[in-house]
């Protein structure tokens, strides 16, 4: 099974240490490429991650900081694991690159809260839901078969490797009750997937709340996913009918934060959401 871990969060965080370093000695990026005869843009893309820097490259920049041990283990150590693949870069060829790196960046993530007001969460996706989703999408048409496949095989392998794993992601979703009869595939597909709702609803590091029919939505924007990390700043995945975008703007994310604590304030309590789930399966057995 593929372990967590993102070398896209490692090579961000070998990025904004540097930058910490430089600003630290009162130096501008002109100033570092003067030193070492580079280019004021390649530093800029070191410390934005744009790029990952060459082995050569950070030993420069920990040369010119004087950086000392321990410090200069842990920057070695942050660009090889920056340089390794991820399970998902495998999928790079048929997938948008927004969702690579949203794979990329959940998989160092400690929370995850998720305002889903039309379909299932994905990391709680039934791989039959999966596949009705993505015929039901107006890309289906044009997108060859064995790119939806991968596109299934990516959402189960997520599930694994998140929330069945022994140092599991913590996932929070609010859902609105329409997301429980939006009809993806056939009627066996929908019970299954309100089945397996309850099923991971159990697991003690997955909480999931329902949003009544008859409470008007609190919040305005579409789906969200806000991702929490032990020593990284927040973001914000936003999905649209363009797709996805994040938002790192410390002060954007914290209205999201917000947002969603007043949606688990105005959603059913976690029994009563379990009950609400139940009671719509018998919708689906009609």
């Amino acid at each position: 099974m593929p372990q967590r871990g993102s070398p896209a969060l490692r090579r961000r965080r070998l990025g904004l240490e540097l930058r910490r370093l430089r600003e630290g000695l009162d130096l501008t990026g002109d100033e570092v490429s003067g030193r070492l005869r580079w280019s004021t843009a390649k530093v800029s893309r070191i410390e934005t991650a744009r790029t990952l820097a060459k082995e050569a490259d950070v030993e420069a920049l920990i040369e010119l900081y004087e950086v000392e041990e321990p410090l200069r283990g842990i920057l070695v150590a942050l660009r090889h694991d920056a340089a390794q693949k991820g399970w998902w870069e495998r999928y790079r060829s048929s997938v948008p690159e927004e969702y690579i790196t949203l794979i990329g960046t959940e998989a160092e993530a400690t929370m995850a809260r998720n305002w889903e007001p039309q379909i299932v969460p994905g990391l709680l996706q039934t791989e039959d839901y999966v596949l009705g989703v993505h015929h039901a999408s107006q890309d289906a048409s044009r997108l060859p078969p064995s790119w939806i496949q991968d596109r299934v095989e990516i959402r189960m392998t997520r599930q694994r490797t998140l929330l069945h794993v022994p140092d599991p992601l913590v996932h929070v979703s609010v859902l609105h009750e329409s997301v429980l009869k939006n009809q993806y595939g056939d009627a066996r597909v929908m019970r299954d997937q309100l089945v397996h709702l309850i099923e991971v609803s159990e697991l003690e590091h997955v909480e999931m709340r329902i949003l009544p029919q008859d409470v008007p939505p609190p919040v305005s924007t579409g789906a969200f996913l806000h991702l929490e990390f032990a020593d990284f700043p927040d973001v914000v995945y936003e999905e649209s009918l363009r797709g996805g975008q994040f938002v790192e703007d410390a002060e954007i994310v914290y209205t999201y934060e917000r947002a969603f604590g007043h949606l688990m304030e105005c959603a059913l309590d976690e029994a009563a959401s379990q009950e609400l789930i139940k009671k719509t399966i018998e919708y689906w057995n009609r």
